[in-house]
């Protein structure tokens, strides 16, 4: 089933994220660290990692990488243009799944950017 509404998605998944969080703390609390010393600027600005996330989204069909990295991305500044060419990479090392993908990959982006 196909994501329509990209911005109810992340609520659904962040509450759902929420309830595992409780469960698993100590494992949360090393996801989120590696998450922000993964995200945080060095050689490579936060928004160009975002990029990279989005990529791997899409070639991983993860539809709620697709939703946060595409929200994270927006958020960084990446533009329209930018995502197209990440999707196009995302399709050049993937195939046809990716080209699926980075259509949704496109509308969560198209959704959660504006």
């Amino acid at each position: 089933m196909a994501v329509t509404d990209w911005s109810g998605f992340v609520d659904q998944t962040n509450e759902r994220m929420a309830r595992l969080r409780k469960g698993i703390p100590g494992v949360a609390k090393g996801f989120a660290e590696v998450a922000r010393s993964a995200i945080s600027d060095g050689a490579l600005d936060p928004k160009t990692k975002e990029l990279i996330a989005l990529a791997i989204g899409i070639t991983a069909r993860c539809d709620g990488c697709l939703a946060f990295h595409a929200k994270a991305a927006a958020k960084y500044g990446a533009t329209r243009e930018e995502v197209m060419e990440t999707i196009a990479v995302a399709v050049y090392m993937g195939g046809g799944p990716s080209m699926i993908y980075g259509a949704e990959a496109l509308e969560a982006f198209d959704q959660l950017s504006g």
